[in-house]
């Protein structure tokens, strides 16, 4: 898409296009039409979990129902294998629905997000039973590796959101809706932490060798200790994935995966800064040498665009929902933010379960579940064509968009 200027989009856009509530009316409509389809694919992805960068099948599956919902789409987009590129009408105000699919390790899809893959799937279809008189162009961005790898950033690396007005997603959570602006994410930084040693005869001659495992063990004890004196919004966390093979050898490698997670870059980097010295510190005290890699693109701390904000407030409150407001620090992390976003929760009510739990693999596949994916992708339907048919929001957006510098939304999160 060629960007036009601020001022002659802003004129546009205040020319009279479809009244908001038919709207909403048809754009439910299409939801509750392909409302038992989305629920089998919404359970099929969930049966059928594909980790990071290997979501084959789910890629496959979405893509092909967006094919018979009249758009074009591609499996493999912006260099990512398992990345959709997906896009119905050709109006001026271009609306970037994400569609995550990953799994965890073994779990499963305990983050749910076979819902999210089945709302965003759902509220693509409803925008486009509105694009031609709303003015809309309705991208599906599949976006693979949320959980690890950094899909997103991957992708806006190739342009996925160059031409996105604005960009909307929605995620699965336990027990009750809370307001969107209430659903906040930390910035994180993940990275590799590798000490080398040197092997020994553990009984023979355990005087010759120096412990990496040892280096291992004193920077995760010195991480443990360091929390107390921690911000109570920074998280840390850290596993050991190669300590040694037998007992009886001396461990002369250890390989550490950590990350470092705020609601603040400035308070992430001094708490990564404090988190290296205690591997620093395993490192002295062992004798070790040691390096440190960053394992993937940082991911930056969710804002959320205030207008779309109320606007998934209100759909939610009109499908029936009651969403709070919450104050408390919540947690997780998320890949996206370079246009203005939301990215709300949307409740599997009944749920207890916290996300990353065996519970919560169950609970996305209930009655429950299968509701959060129609709510939210009507939800979500709403949301944009409430920004689109809203004259000063649709100028507003529009203006700066066209005031963005070409390849302003490829440039990676986070990067020091």
């Amino acid at each position: 898409m060629t960007l036009a200027d601020p001022t002659t989009l802003a004129d546009r856009s205040t020319q009279p296009l479809l009244d908001l509530a038919e709207a909403k009316q048809r754009s439910a409509d299409a939801v509750r039409d392909w409302e038992q389809r989305l629920v089998e694919i919404s359970h099929e992805i969930h049966d059928d979990p594909e980790i990071a960068f290997e979501e084959v099948r789910a890629a496959n599956l979405v893509a092909a129902a967006l094919r018979d919902a009249g758009f074009t789409a591609t499996v493999g987009a912006f260099g990512v294998d398992t990345a959709i590129d997906a896009s119905f009408g050709d109006g001026e105000f271009v609306v970037a629905i994400c569609a995550e699919y990953d799994a965890l390790p073994v779990i499963g899809h305990a983050c749910g997000h076979n819902v999210i893959a089945a709302a965003g799937l759902g509220a693509a279809i409803a925008l486009a039973a509105i694009a031609d008189d709303a003015g809309l162009t309705v991208k599906l961005l599949g976006t693979p590796a949320e959980e690890h790898g950094g899909g997103k950033v991957l992708m806006l690396e190739g342009g996925a959101w160059e031409d996105a007005t604005v960009s909307l997603m929605v995620h699965g959570a336990p027990g009750i809706d809370v307001r969107c602006e209430s659903f906040r994410t930390q910035a994180v930084d993940r990275f590799q932490v590798t000490y080398t040693g040197r092997p020994a005869h553990a009984a023979a001659a355990p005087d010759k060798g120096v412990n990496a495992l040892d280096a291992a063990t004193i920077a995760l004890t010195s991480i443990g200790l360091l929390r107390q004196q921690l911000p109570g919004t920074v998280r840390t966390a850290a596993v050991i994935t190669q300590g040694g093979e037998v007992t009886n050898i001396i461990p002369a490698r250890t390989v550490l995966q950590a990350e470092v997670r705020s609601f603040d870059l400035d308070e992430l980097h001094d708490a990564k800064r404090r988190v290296m010295a205690c591997f620093e510190a395993g490192a002295l005290a062992s004798g070790c040498s040691w390096e440190q890699v960053r394992t993937e693109p940082r991911y930056d701390p969710l804002i959320q665009e205030p207008m779309l904000a109320d606007a998934w407030n209100d759909a939610l409150t009109e499908l029936g929902r009651e969403p709070i407001a919450f104050t408390g620090a919540a947690g997780g992390s998320t890949d996206m933010q370079v246009v203005p976003s939301i990215h709300p929760g949307i409740a599997i009510i009944g749920s207890t379960s916290a996300p990353h739990t065996e519970g919560f693999t169950a609970d996305a596949a209930t009655p429950a579940a299968d509701r959060a994916v129609i709510d939210a992708a009507i939800g979500l339907a709403w949301a944009a064509a409430t920004a689109a048919l809203t004259p000063s929001s649709r100028a507003d957006l529009l203006a700066r968009q066209a005031a963005r510098p070409a390849g302003a939304t490829t440039h990676p999160q986070g990067e020091e």
